[in-house]
């Protein structure tokens, strides 16, 4: 658990994020911090998951030193929008500086779900978000990871993911992913 000091110093409290109504419709700039601490506050995020073309999706663990669900692995990448960038503009700049995937490695981002969801984090935080789900499908499987945004990668058999998580519980996935995996209506990858 880190402390009010700590809290104050991390890099998300000079960042904002896009507070957000129920359906997603803009209200105002928020500081990132306040939005993940105490009650939180609700707002835009998006969560992308990358397939290979042969039915496995890449998961990757979050960095341990990240202040929310450090070590849970995650859909490919996660994060926020920032002011006036679609969740697909950040879907890009995050599989680029995370994951080292440029936009000629795939041609098929596409928006596919949207949902809302509540979940604290032990005592050091909270995720209120409106989650958009986009997937891409590589084209070329060539990864650069950033060491500072992830721990770990794992390609995993999508199907049998989505139809039996439980089987990969040892995992620790983040709810956000799972909560996307339950709702995928799945379109052809």
């Amino acid at each position: 658990m880190s402390t009010p000091q700590e809290d104050l110093e991390h890099e998300n409290a000079g960042q904002d994020v896009i507070a957000v109504d129920e359906n997603d419709t803009e209200l105002e700039l928020v500081n990132r911090l306040d939005a993940h601490t105490g009650d939180g506050i609700r707002h835009r995020a998006f969560t992308s998951l990358v397939f290979d073309g042969e039915g496995n999706v890449l998961l990757a663990q979050r960095a341990p030193e990240k202040r929310l669900w450090g070590t849970y692995w995650d859909g490919t990448v996660a994060s926020h929008p920032v002011e006036g960038q679609s969740q697909a503009e950040a879907t890009r700049q995050r599989l680029e500086e995370e994951l080292g995937i440029t936009p000629d490695q795939y041609d098929d981002l596409r928006l596919t779900d949207r949902f809302e969801y509540k979940r604290y984090f032990e005592n050091a935080g909270v995720e209120h978000e409106v989650c958009a789900v986009l997937k891409l499908t590589l084209s070329d499987r060539s990864l650069d990871p950033n060491d500072e945004e992830v721990a770990g990668l794992l390609w995993a058999p999508y199907e049998r993911l989505h139809e039996n998580p439980e089987s990969y519980r040892q995992l620790r996935l983040c709810p956000w992913f799972e909560i996307a995996m339950r709702r995928d209506v799945r379109d052809e990858e």
